[in-house]
């Protein structure tokens, strides 16, 4: 998987998703696992390692292990935190210095087969053969990486020994090479007489990747910024160079670039090190010696003056203005990301500089009505040996792109000027202190992701992660000179000669011109072929395609059995109490910390139908346009200071065992630390009774960019829309999540972006407010830990109480409506005074089920394809078991012959278990326990009960279910392809092209 650009943030945590009696003291358990790590001594060795250095985390709860290899000098971190879900990552430096692709290519080729896994596609069939919570690669600009995780102690020697031995000894098969990289191929391999074509893995993909705008400008800003070595190129291959790369060129960038001398390891989790040493010295390193290494990144060289570039991009067709299709930024060379603590203050400086409404560039940027939203990749970017800051605007008019030039430079002189609030300042230490508190459950892979290109530059990661020291050292320097930070803007941005200004635009006929010139490439290939070569590349792709179909024996794979996975699952506790009268509170007891989450769900069952559609724009705006007496900069500010995030989010929640049947409603999540919990319940007071519907001129920059952040999500997640698209005729609760999340949510915003008089739209929202912002039909859920929890309730009353009612009893809009209670909760669990959460579901009884097949009109060089089966609700028994378009919805169908014929073994079905329980075991963060039984009404007991029958799953039992439900006429389809036009769709009347 190609990772492009993107910032590195401080946080090696991510977001927010989304009891009174017996209540025991929790402690944080890192004690024995780091106090054990804590033992090693620095001259230690162990397994063919040296102990370098052991240092103490408190403010991430670990102990840092710093190793390295005696005979290689691999180096190496271990991470020792409690924490079950343990996470391996090998990364190599890998510094192409062409646009072949030739690090993304072999990536790919790596996991096709090795030494002691020489079967196709190890790595793949290790999903099914394994309970691993992430298995996956990634090609960054200047290093290579292979992170797996999981709970399982055998699972995590399986993968190891698999990733090892793909690493280090792959088999690197010319064949592997032609299907993962490139190859010419005959349009019909079987048929010598159809033109060759481009084929291949990696060709295809970065195709598809190059049809993003935000990518185009992302990839184009760095290899100008950068213009003297590796970051020049594209690392992920340039579509027009893939076919200059050959299978020698490959095997020798393995040889010089994967090898152990160039090689960083990394354990993170609660698993014994010397185990990991142990099998990664025998397995791998004891058959190495040290090399000396040439894939270090030289310095670039400083500009003496600025520079300019202007590049050209496909025109946006769901962009909200066509003649404002422009973006251009300002970028600064800054110092290495070796330097910690320059990195760390210039990484909080770009927050202060383009982060929320208070921050100087969106004052003057994003409010100026100019553009649509910030430009790609804007902000601090450490993923380089030397950083950059980036700032601009897309959606632009070509005509204003001085202007916004003049914008940013006066800002600069006003933040010398002016510096920044104190509040501000707060805030944004306030955010760190919450992300080093937040518990994730891919805690590993955030600090392995989050450490990586210091590293890679030989910066010390552990340094890195002492973000305590860091934040200590920032405030004394800004207590010793408080215009510290006004210093830096003036250093690095004001009296920086090292500075890009990038622009692009559109062109009409971008994807043409792309195509014509991959026309010319592959013309220029295949006359330089002898009727020879020709001869070779139809028997070649004849014995690709039947090394394709061969079955595999993947008998040399480790693998768990069924028998390794635990037959019971841990139930989780909670109290379930009535406040303000009737509002069910789940309380959730959980070692949290010392945050607080809240949440609560409020039912959509009396909004019109008509204000439907505008429930998600509803949602974006709520906290951001002001509230109470406070306008809506200031709401951010508290939000900032006083919170860890305060979201809104539609939700549509089908029924466990019915079908046609869904709750339908929206979710409000927070978190805070404990001493700042009355302030977020006060905020959301105010959100609730007194939101602020007025701004008129900052609602329309808000569905700006809400508009454009639609439109540039679909080349990441086209295969999304595409099911949202095929389910929509198949459920009730299919139809509004297409309303909600779906093609048709993008269009519409598409639309009211594009209005000139936004006020008919903004008459919508209090509507919206008064059917659904009070606690008629609400619920709310608190997890935090056993001591706070007396606190959580008594603000929860207060808020409850607070919020007002509907003055006349509001009838639901659809007449069928059944409540539900949520099923008996977990053993143990409390029901005070025999309360219960009760699900308000709507029934569709019209709702009758049908075919539809749409294809959405793009102008994109790739296809996203979904197709979606109505089939079983979960508490039904039965519920236990890319380049083409129309191809690919044939496979579908091949696939489904395959399971309806039994043509599989007890093995397939093993793996199969497999690869499901991994997914159902997956771990859960302290925040959000509970949470199926509060918003879907599952018990611990119905989830045991469907965890038995996926054990019971058997072939005959797999075969009734393929044939009842899978079947043509058996059951009703949806299709839907996001892409290019289609003759053969074109041709067929079945379906509806928009």
């Amino acid at each position: 998987m190609w990772r492009w650009g993107g910032r590195r943030g401080l946080r090696a945590v991510h977001g927010l998703h989304g009891g009174r009696a017996h209540h025991k003291v929790w402690r944080w358990k890192s004690d024995q696992v780091c106090e054990r790590a804590l033992q090693y001594k620095v001259g230690e060795k162990i397994h063919g390692f040296t102990i370098n250095q052991v240092t103490s985390v408190p403010e991430l709860f670990l102990t840092a292990v710093k190793l390295s290899h005696d005979n290689t000098g691999a180096r190496y971190l271990h991470l020792a935190r409690e924490d079950k879900n343990n996470l391996f990552s090998v990364q190599f430096r890998t510094t192409p210095m062409d646009s072949t692709g030739v690090p993304h290519v072999l990536e790919h080729t790596v996991l096709c087969g090795s030494q002691k896994y020489p079967c196709r596609d190890p790595f793949f069939k290790m999903l099914n053969r394994s309970l691993s919570t992430f298995m996956n690669a990634f090609t960054a600009s200047d290093y290579t990486m292979y992170p797996f995780s999981t709970q399982n102690a055998k699972d995590f020697q399986n993968l190891l020994s698999v990733y090892l031995d793909a690493t280090f000894f792959p088999c690197l098969r010319e064949l592997d090479f032609w299907q993962e990289g490139w190859r010419l191929e005959h349009e019909n391999p079987s048929d010598p007489q159809t033109p060759l074509i481009f084929k291949g893995v990696v060709f295809n993909e970065m195709k598809g990747a190059f049809t993003d705008n935000e990518r185009i400008f992302s990839q184009k800003l760095q290899n100008k910024l950068l213009p003297d070595h590796t970051y020049s190129v594209v690392s992920g291959g340039d579509p027009l160079c893939i076919p200059e790369l050959t299978w020698e060129q490959l095997k020798q960038f393995h040889a010089t670039h994967y090898h152990p001398s160039n090689a960083r390891f990394f354990t993170y989790g609660n698993f014994h090190l010397e185990q990991h040493l142990k099998q990664i010295h025998e397995e791998a390193l004891s058959k190495f010696q040290k090399i000396e290494q040439s894939t270090a990144v030289p310095a670039q060289k400083p500009w003496d003056k600025p520079r300019e570039f202007h590049i050209t991009c496909g025109p946006d067709s769901l962009a909200a203005d066509a003649s404002k299709q422009t973006t251009v930024s300002i970028s600064f060379l800054l110092p290495e990301i070796t330097n910690t603590s320059e990195a760390f203050t210039l990484n909080l400086l770009s927050s202060l500089l383009i982060s929320g409404p208070n921050s100087p560039f969106y004052k003057v940027l994003i409010e100026s009505g100019l553009g649509t939203d910030f430009s790609p990749d804007v902000g601090y970017n450490g993923y380089t040996r030397e950083a950059y800051f980036s700032v601009g605007l897309q959606g632009i008019a070509e005509k204003d792109v001085q202007i916004v030039k003049e914008l940013i430079d006066r800002t600069i002189d006003d933040v010398i000027e002016k510096g920044f609030e104190d509040d501000r300042i707060e805030a944004l230490l306030h955010k760190i202190e919450i992300q080093m508190k937040h518990q994730s459950t891919s805690f590993g892979l955030a600090l392995t992701s989050y450490i990586a290109s210091c590293w890679n530059h030989d910066g010390d990661p552990v340094k890195l992660l002492q973000i305590g020291n860091q934040l200590n050292k920032f405030r004394k320097c800004l207590k010793e000179n408080p215009k510290f930070l006004q210093e830096k803007v003036e250093q690095y941005f004001k009296n920086n000669q090292h500075k890009l200004t990038l622009s692009m635009k559109p062109d009409n006929k971008y994807y043409e011109k792309q195509t014509q010139m991959e026309t010319e490439k592959l013309k220029q290939k295949v006359s330089s072929l002898s009727q020879e070569d020709k001869w070779q590349i139809y028997e070649k792709g004849l014995e690709l395609r039947a090394q394709q179909s061969k079955p595999q024996d993947a008998s040399c794979l480790p693998a768990l059995k069924v028998s390794d996975i635990e037959p019971t699952m841990p139930f989780t506790k909670f109290d379930i109490a009535l406040a303000a009268g009737d509002v069910p509170v789940q309380y959730c007891a959980q070692p949290t910390n010392g945050m607080v989450y809240f949440r609560t769900f409020s039912s959509l069952n009396t909004l019109p139908e008509e204000l439907r559609p505008y429930v998600p724009l509803f949602c974006s705006v709520l906290t951001k346009l002001g509230c109470g007496i406070l306008d809506y900069r200031e709401q951010a500010q508290q939000i900032e200071l006083k919170t860890g995030g305060m979201t809104v989010s539609p939700y549509v929640l089908p029924d466990e065992s019915h079908l046609d049947t869904y709750e339908q409603g929206v979710l409000f999540s927070s978190l805070c630390l404990e001493r700042n919990l009355p302030d977020m319940m006060h905020l959301w007071t105010e959100i609730f009774n007194n939101p602020c519907f007025e701004e008129e001129e900052h609602f329309k920059v808000l569905v700006k960019m809400a508009a454009q952040e639609l439109s540039n999500g679909i080349p990441d997640s086209g295969h999304l829309y595409a099911a949202f698209r095929a389910s929509k005729t198949l459920t009730p609760a299919g139809d509004l999540q297409e309303t909600f999340s779906g093609m048709d949510q993008v269009r519409l915003m598409k639309r009211i972006a594009e209005m000139t008089d936004i006020k008919p739209i903004l008459r919508k929202l209090p509507r919206i407010k008064k059917y659904l912002l009070n606690c008629d039909n609400m619920r709310c859920s608190v997890n935090a830990t056993p001591q706070q929890m007396t606190q959580a309730e008594k603000e929860v009353e207060n808020f409850l109480r607070n919020v007002g009612r509907s003055k006349k009893e509001r009838k639901p809009v659809r007449p069928h409506i059944v409540e539900k209670p949520a099923h008996g909760d977990s053993a143990g669990s409390a029901h005070v005074n025999g309360c219960q959460i009760i699900r308000k579901l709507v029934i569709d009884p019209t709702f009758k089920p049908c075919q539809m097949k749409t294809h959405f009109l793009l102008p994109f060089p790739v296809n996203y394809v979904g197709e979606c089966v109505r089939t079983v609700p979960y508490a039904d028994p039965d519920h236990a078991r890319d380049p083409n378009s129309v191809e690919t919805l044939q496979s579908f169908g091949k696939a489904i012959d395959w399971a309806k014929s039994g043509k599989f073994t007890e093995q397939d079905i093993d793996e199969a278990k497999l690869s499901v329980f991994s997914a159902i075991d997956a771990p859960v963060a302290p925040s959000d326990k509970g949470m199926d039984h509060f918003l879907y009404g599952l018990s611990d007991e119905m989830k045991q009960a469907y965890r038995e029958q996926l054990f019971a799953v058997s072939h005959d039992k797999l075969t009734t279910v393929s044939n009842k439900y899978l079947g043509i006429g058996k059951s009703t389809h949806g299709l839907a392809i996001l892409g290019p036009e289609n003759a053969k769709i074109a041709k067929d009347p079945s379906w509806i092209v928009r």
